[in-house]
């Protein structure tokens, strides 16, 4: 175990799925008894989280987008000479990381989403590539990033492992049928359709437009539940949650959770929803989908016409015969997603990085 275990990140506080994974980490790491220091421009004081570890703050000074990047990671590489911090576990993008995290790449989201390079984008293109180019070792979150590290960054294939983020299996898993019948009343869910759930932050990216089209003006017997923010529609089908800190009785009290996602380098959802027993209808390029054994994963190609109709009638089919719910969930995925195997990885190669380093001072003493 290093002497001390740093990580940077934007932020400490619930938001995408960097930072879910950032705070399950922080968890895991409480239970083992190791405090490791965080630095980051947003913590949330509130969370028990923020008292686990020994906060670092870097105030951007209101700066948005790749200027706010840019700075923080000035601002870090210089803390990171002064302090001694190695090796240094990044998870957003900056020169200082010893260990890179890759949760995404933003020429293969503009790519996805059929966007053109702006001036920020090249910044962010940038910083991006000298956060992968720099680091000794890359965490790729999925076999999907480890392609368009190959791709966009021309990252070679020895310096990238392949880890899957991890669940807590403790918060996510199955309930029994009378919990779950709870679930569904307590949220008004009702028992004569299929519920879908889209949980997205990120509307445009998760295919909302796609999942209104073919669930919210349906004949089907369905609805579309959205937890998330606000989508500023309305359809017959369709019925928002808000923002949930609840995810875990969403995931179980729903019937399938629909992923129609552009980019999705690797959609913890997916993975979550199947703990719980709920399958997903999801678009096979996701990352996820890597590690989601059939019939617990429903997947379509979002560029074949009617292929998301045709996973929709099979979840709809399934749940009809009442033959639709995930009936062993960790049989299901093809990995092992428990939060202290991967803890284990990563501490193992942060050890390896420091024990090298030790190797090299000695050998030049």
């Amino acid at each position: 175990m290093p002497a001390e275990l740093v990580f940077s990140n934007h932020g400490l506080r619930h938001s995408g799925g960097i930072e879910r994974y950032l705070l399950t980490l922080v968890d895991a790491l409480h239970a083992r008894g190791v405090r490791p220091t965080v630095v980051a421009h947003t913590f949330d004081r509130k969370l028990p989280e923020f008292g686990w570890v020994d906060p670092v703050s870097i105030r951007t000074w209101g700066l948005g987008g790749p200027l706010r990047d840019l700075w923080f990671d000035w601002r870090l590489r210089r803390l990171k000479r002064a302090r001694g911090w190695y090796p240094l576990i990044a998870l957003s993008q900056t020169a200082a990381a010893d260990i890179a995290i890759c949760g995404g790449t933003h020429p293969g989201f503009l790519a996805a989403m059929g966007r053109r390079t702006r001036w920020k984008d090249r910044l962010a293109i940038g910083l991006e590539r000298r956060h992968f180019g720099g680091a000794a070792l890359v965490v790729a979150h999925s076999r999907l990033m480890a392609a368009q590290l190959s791709r966009y960054h021309g990252i070679e294939a020895d310096k990238v492992q392949v880890l899957y983020p991890p669940v807590n299996a403790a918060r996510f898993h199955a309930v029994d049928a009378a919990r779950r019948q709870a679930l569904r009343e307590r949220l008004g869910l009702p028992g004569d359709r299929a519920v879908f759930l889209l949980a997205s932050t990120g509307h445009a990216r998760k295919g909302l437009d796609l999942l209104i089209d073919a669930l919210g003006h349906s004949a089907l017997p369905v609805l579309l539940v959205v937890a998330g923010r606000p989508t500023g529609l309305s359809a017959p089908n369709l019925r928002e949650l808000g923002f949930r800190t609840d995810m875990e009785d969403i995931y179980r009290a729903v019937d399938c959770t629909a992923l129609a996602s552009r980019f999705e380098p690797f959609g913890l959802v997916g993975v979550e929803s199947v703990l719980c027993g709920t399958p997903l209808i999801g678009e096979a390029a996701m990352g996820c989908m890597e590690v989601i054994r059939a019939p617990a994963a429903i997947p379509f190609c979002i560029d074949e016409p009617g292929s998301l109709q045709g996973a929709i009638d099979t979840a709809v089919a399934r749940w009809r015969e009442g033959i639709l719910r995930v009936a062993d969930p960790l049989a299901a995925l093809g990995y092992d997603p428990s939060v202290d195997t991967h803890l284990d990885e990563l501490l193992a190669r942060a050890a390896e990085l420091r024990a090298a380093r030790t190797r090299d001072r000695s050998a030049r003493a």
